[in-house]
This record gives C-alpha cells, structure tokens and sequence, in this order.
C-alpha cells in the first residue's frame, strides 16, 4: 500500500520506536563505557581497527563531517581516538583509535551484533530483505 494511500506517517514513527527501543538497550549493554549513542556509532564504523578520515567515518555514520567534530573531540577526551594530519592530503584528518578505543569499538561492535541476532532471530532472509529495501529507499528520499 502506498504511503499516499494511507494519508498518515507510518512507517517513519515506526522507524523512530525501533530506534530508540535499540538505543535504549545499548545503551544498557553499554553502560559501563559512558558513551553516548553518537559516540557508539562512531566506535562501531571503525570495524576492523583502521584508521578513517572524517568522510569516511560522516559517510559511514550517515553524519555530516562538521557534526563530527564534537564527537570527536568527546571520543579524544576520554582517550578513545587521536587525530593526525593525513600527510599525503594535508587538508584532511586522520581518525584512529587508542588501545582503549579500540577495546570499546569491540565492545560496541560485539553489543550490536547480539542485540541484532536476538532481535531479528525469527525474521527470514526476505524480510530482512524488505527492511534493507525500505531503509535504502529513506535514504535515498532524505539527500
């Protein structure tokens, strides 16, 4: 059924109580860490431990790059991340992680991905499917 068809928001309010239902149990996972919701996100884009310009992590986070900054600032404070001028660009910067960023990427990292199987362990192929179509679709319509 189209959207136009049903003359009410659904599925963006639905989209918004899954995410703050997921928000909210991270942030139970999580709460030992002290870190915010933007900061997790930022945490989980650096999988694998590499390094990231801020582009790469605004385009993984689905964040704009000046939003970044304060998130960053927050991640470099409590000793998570550190930021170097990348020398072959000298306009951009590099973001990698500490020690002990790294352990709460891993962390962040390993409370998704048992949040998402648990949550998600009914669902079949074809309605994750679905779900990545819709997802896609709201990303496309928002730029």
């Amino acid at each position: 059924m189209a959207l136009t068809e049903h003359h009410e928001a659904t599925v963006l309010p639905a989209l918004q109580q899954a995410t703050h239902a997921t928000l909210h149990a991270l942030a139970v996972r999580l709460e030992g860490l002290g870190l915010t919701a933007s900061e997790q996100n930022v945490l989980a884009a650096f999988s694998g431990g590499r390094a990231r310009t801020v582009g790469e992590l605004a385009a993984a986070t689905g964040t704009k790059a000046s939003t970044l900054t304060s998130v960053l600032d927050r991640l470099e404070r409590k000793g998570h991340a550190a930021r170097e001028v990348d020398f072959s660009d000298r306009r951009s910067v590099i973001i990698s992680l500490t020690p002990a960023g790294q352990r709460a990427s891993e962390a962040v990292l390993s409370a998704m991905i048992s949040l998402e199987q648990s949550a998600l362990a009914g669902l079949g192929k074809q309605q994750l499917a679905g779900f990545f179509a819709v997802t896609a679709a709201l990303t496309r319509g928002s730029r």
